[in-house]
């Protein structure tokens, strides 16, 4: 008999059966995970298969290769604390459905795990502005590339110019260049925001849209390129989203 006990967030529930639910898990020291939920229906155990939820997971199964069942104590709700904030609705949804399509299943993430749960209580008790959540939105992007692989190198400049005046990311290798570096090739290159270079800027509207612009940039040319669903629809619509929020 195989047995374990974990957290985990909760990343999906899809009915299966009359009663049951097949939930996907981001587990601490697991990683991606499934398991049966049984009465996943009930009043009971319905609030744990909400996405975003911090649970308490215990997984049995017969051996290790089978889907298992699980059960589920709810530790915290953020999405409790952000149901009038439809950006961070969004951004929630953004990042279970990013992190169940991206992630091998059953290897472990501790680093990005502790990470993520630092960004949803962020989002869960910060002010009900982009400008207080949105680039440590990104920076998780960006460590979720990292975790997958894809590093992007923003401490210095890829033309040997001076990593003082960063400016531009190229979008072929994902390497920073200076202002002086990028000035002829701007137009192929992103722009780089404040908050993402070396010595730190502002996090506003405006940068955070050029930083998910950056992170969506490499999310399509380095994970979603070959994946048959692409980018997740909840990723696509925070940053229209983002986007109108900062034109009123």
């Amino acid at each position: 008999m195989e047995h374990w006990t974990d957290q985990g967030l909760l990343l999906s529930a899809r009915t299966h059966g009359d009663s049951g639910a097949v939930a996907k898990l981001f587990t601490e020291t697991r990683g991606l995970f499934a398991g049966y939920v049984y009465g996943a229906a009930s009043s009971a155990t319905r609030p744990a298969l909400e996405p975003g939820t911090l649970v308490q997971a215990g997984w049995n199964a017969r051996t290790h290769d089978q889907l298992g069942t699980l059960k589920l104590e709810i530790i915290q709700q953020p999405a409790a604390l952000m149901m009038q904030d439809r950006l961070k609705l969004t951004a929630l949804h953004a990042i279970c459905a990013l992190l169940e399509l991206t992630l091998p299943e059953r290897e472990p993430h501790t680093d990005l795990f502790h990470t993520t749960a630092a960004l949803l209580t962020i989002m869960a008790h910060g002010a009900d502005n982009i400008e207080s959540w949105g680039a440590s939105y990104v920076k998780w992007e960006i460590s979720l590339l990292r975790e997958l692989g894809f590093s992007l190198d923003l401490s210095r400049c890829a033309g040997g110019g001076s990593a003082h005046e960063l400016a531009y990311i190229s979008p072929k290798s994902g390497c920073a260049v200076s202002y002086r570096a990028g000035e002829p090739y701007k137009d192929k290159l992103l722009p780089l925001p404040a908050f993402l270079k070396p010595n730190g800027g502002p996090s506003d509207c405006e940068e955070i849209l050029k930083g998910l612009n950056v992170t969506l940039t490499f999310l399509e040319k380095w994970v979603f390129a070959q994946h048959t669903q692409g980018v997740p629809d909840a990723r696509t619509q925070l940053g229209r989203l983002i986007a109108t929020s900062s034109e009123g």
